[in-house]
């Protein structure tokens, strides 16, 4: 993957997780460009299969392309953020990721979204007005 590519990716991410939304500014680590369908399961390095990842988003979501609904238990895909609205799939609610579809609480709940610390994070973030 070449280094124009992974700028697009960066660039039309705003500079933010596409899975948890927090900004790049708050992560000590650099954020991944990650392959929303891995490699082994035959995804590619097209624009339209990589999105920004924190590194904590990136290691729980690792190669996985769905999980259980931790609402029904049913087997659910995750947040696809090319084929698929944040906002449709979640909303921001005192610092914690609430998943308003079976895709965004299965994906909320895989990923880890809801610790305590990146809870309060979010709420200093949206406290300091820098929440998009």
């Amino acid at each position: 993957m070449d280094s124009a590519l992974r700028k697009l990716v960066r660039e039309r991410a705003e500079n933010r997780c596409e899975y948890c939304h927090l900004p790049q500014d708050f992560h000590v680590v650099t954020m991944q460009v990650e392959h929303i369908t891995a490699r082994q399961h035959r995804g590619d390095d097209s624009s339209e299969n990589l999105a920004l990842a924190c590194l904590r988003c990136n290691l729980h979501k690792g190669t996985n392309l769905v999980g259980r609904d931790p609402l029904n238990e049913e087997i659910t895909p995750l947040f696809n953020p090319r084929q698929q609205r944040w906002s449709e799939h979640f909303e921001l609610r005192q610092g914690l990721i609430v998943g308003l579809t079976s895709v965004g609480r299965t994906t909320a709940s895989l990923l880890e979204m809801n610790t305590p610390d990146r809870i309060e994070l979010r709420r200093d973030i949206v406290a300091a007005r820098l929440w998009f």
